[in-house]
């Protein structure tokens, strides 16, 4: 049996994950596999400071297995809120123009942290040798970079590993 009631581990793993949830939105457009080994152990790290928070002191098999259906059922809630546009614009980063018309929109990559080689490796991968052959680059919320140039008009297959975001 859990040492504290059940609601107020359900509120607790609530909390935490819709807290954690607008730290990472804020982070960036980057998905798991794009997490570099500093992002994986930071993500780590953060899972054990929270553990505390979220089990208070509670440590039993039932306090867990309360937990974890609450996490489920948020996580499921979340899922089904993203499919309503309103709210998936919260939790979805916008495209962002990083290339227009054969020029590097720079304030836009130091925003979003990506950087020129970033951009370059996706013009390659296009086929395209020159930045002034992009009439359009965008940084898409999933983190690829899609590049429009005459006769191309493609989506990278590698993501965007993000150096830096400031917001």
């Amino acid at each position: 049996m859990p040492s504290i009631p059940a609601w107020e581990l359900i509120l607790r793993a609530v909390l935490i994950y819709v807290a954690l949830l607008v730290a990472l939105r804020i982070f960036g457009k980057r998905e798991v596999g794009q997490f570099t080994l500093y992002d994986l152990v930071f993500i780590l790290l953060v899972a054990n400071a929270l553990q505390p928070a979220i089990t208070g002191p509670d440590n039993s098999i039932g306090g867990g297995l309360v937990l974890i259906l609450a996490l489920v059922l948020t996580n499921a809630g979340v899922s089904r809120l993203d499919r309503i546009p309103r709210f998936h614009r919260l939790l979805a980063a916008a495209p962002a123009v990083i290339i227009q018309d054969g020029k590097y929109i720079t304030e836009v990559m130091k925003r979003e942290g990506v950087d020129q080689e970033e951009a370059e490796t996706a013009m390659r991968e296009h086929g395209v040798a020159h930045v002034e052959e992009v009439q359009l680059g965008v940084l898409e919320p999933d983190g690829s970079i899609s590049i429009v140039a005459p006769g191309n008009a493609t989506r990278t297959k590698r993501k965007v590993r993000f150096h830096q975001r400031s917001r």
